[in-house]
């Protein structure tokens, strides 16, 4: 799956995905974003809001230690999330649902 940024259409992309014998599927550009990794980096973002690193390290172990703190069940949860996801978007008919 793929949405239209300019990298995933890129010439070369499209080559890659042809050499490789892969399918893409169709993804447009505005559709919901039923990817569950966006809601686990939300998660991180959450944890370290607050947080004020004052260098490039101490952010890195800022979300290092963040992401290490996600459970296995909320990333559980996610996954057995998709089936509901993918009916609120067919319900929507592609446009914008709570996730």
């Amino acid at each position: 799956m793929r949405d239209l940024a300019p990298a995933h259409v890129a010439k070369s992309t499209k080559d890659w995905f042809t050499k490789k014998q892969l399918e893409v599927l169709a993804w447009p550009a505005n559709s919901p974003d039923l990817n569950v990794i966006e809601n686990l980096w939300a998660i991180v973002k959450r944890k370290i809001r607050n947080r004020k690193p004052t260098t490039l390290d101490q952010l890195k172990q800022n979300i290092a230690t963040a992401w290490e703190a996600v459970s296995a069940e909320t990333c559980d949860k996610l996954v057995k999330s998709m089936p509901r996801r993918l009916q609120a978007v067919i319900q929507a008919k592609g446009a914008a649902t709570k996730y």
